[in-house]
């Protein structure tokens, strides 16, 4: 995918491929990364890349639960878990899970009729308002958006810290820009 999302036909297709933008810029964070760069926790956070993206992608997956309201009550110890990329992790099958919970949360969107259609907001999350019942499906797909958004900045920054590679060098690499006067395509370390 490009550095810009394509023309957009309506309100759906705008927020489908927004979400599509900011979840390749996380992985164009993961690219070239060995697993144990894709674990490392070089800034003062305790986040890194592989952590960002098994984090989004249990995030996606609640929402979508949220949506379907099939939301399974899991704890805090599991979102403090899904932050962490454990030693028997790869990221190769972490990206191919976020990959999977992507295609996931495309055919819920696909299925709702309206995306007006009412959320209820789960009780038990403490940073969830306690004084609104519902929120939308497109609220739902914003939300998504921003949470991506922001875990993608975190991302950038993690592998920064990793190896000095920044995102639109590790862009042109996966796309295969041409080196130009604006860019040089990231290349690993000899």
């Amino acid at each position: 995918m490009p550095g810009s999302v394509p023309p957009v036909a309506d309100e759906r297709d705008a927020l489908v491929a927004y979400l599509a933008q900011q979840r390749s810029v996380v992985r164009i964070a993961a690219h070239g990364l060995t697993d144990e760069q894709a674990r490392a926790t070089p800034t003062t956070s305790a986040l890194s890349v592989g952590g960002v993206i098994k984090h989004l992608t249990a995030v996606e997956r609640f929402w979508m639960d949220v949506v379907n309201q099939q939301v399974d009550g899991a704890g805090p110890e599991d979102y403090e878990d899904n932050f962490h990329l454990t030693p028997d992790e790869t990221l190769a099958a972490v990206l191919e899970d976020y990959g999977r919970a992507a295609r996931e949360t495309g055919e819920v969107v696909q299925a709702v009729a309206d995306l007006g259609q009412a959320v209820p907001i789960p009780r038990d999350v403490p940073w969830f308002p306690k004084d609104v019942e519902a929120w939308s499906v497109r609220w739902v797909l914003l939300h998504l958006i921003e949470e991506t958004a922001r875990h993608a900045g975190h991302a950038d920054i993690v592998r920064e810290a990793v190896d000095g590679a920044t995102g639109f060098a590790l862009m042109a690499a996966v796309e295969h820009w041409p080196a130009s006067p604006w860019i040089t395509p990231w290349e690993p370390a000899a």
